[in-house]
């Protein structure tokens, strides 16, 4: 979506990025509510899924290790951390939901930040950019519930507020590929336009 003033004129992007940006949205929208009515099992299912991430990192440093430089002992420490901090994480994951709940906190106000960044960009040219505003005001507010009562709660906030911020992508990216289908009828009636008033052009 930061690129979505780059391609405002382009009518094959604009029917890409309407047809993509629904498709996505559907799937946000049901992890979401995944996550808001089971949070529990999202927030395990997001400390599994960074464990098995860490899991297959650290198998490709070591692979990655063994065939340039055996002997690069710093390339073997971090594919031990890595596969050491991912098995650690599918034993305990309680304890990793709780780490997470840092990670994602840095996270939320990353996004909370970005998304104003974005609503400034699209203020004044276009009519839901306040969804976007919305979008930041709520991340930033989930970062700090995460920070105020970690790490007890982390296992009911992790799950509950990644189908919250998944949730409202998924509507943010609905509504922007309704936009994006408005402008595209605008520039088809624009280019109409042009052509009428420039006959000689078309002959």
């Amino acid at each position: 979506m930061v690129g979505y003033q780059n391609f405002i004129k382009d009518k094959e992007l604009l029917e890409n990025f309407q047809k993509h940006s629904k498709i996505a949205g559907v799937i946000f929208i049901l992890l979401g509510l995944v996550g808001i009515f089971y949070p529990v099992i999202m927030s395990l299912a997001t400390a599994y899924f960074v464990a098995w991430l860490f899991i297959f990192s650290g198998l490709l440093i070591g692979i990655h290790t063994y065939k340039t430089d055996k002997k690069d002992w710093l390339g073997w420490l971090k594919a031990f951390v890595y596969l050491l901090t991912g098995i650690l994480v599918v034993i305990f994951p309680v304890p990793g939901v709780a780490a997470l709940g840092i990670i994602l906190a840095v996270y939320f106000f990353l996004d909370g930040f970005a998304s104003f960044a974005l609503a400034g960009q699209m203020k004044g040219s276009n009519k839901y950019w306040w969804l976007i505003l919305l979008n930041g005001i709520l991340s930033i507010v989930i970062g700090v519930i995460f920070l105020v009562g970690w790490p007890f709660s982390s296992l009911v906030l992790v799950g509950l507020f990644v189908g919250i911020s998944l949730f409202f992508d998924g509507v943010v990216l609905l509504t922007m590929g309704s936009a994006a289908k408005e402008l595209e009828k605008e520039l088809e009636k624009s280019q109409n336009e042009q052509n009428n008033q420039n006959p000689q052009t078309n002959s």
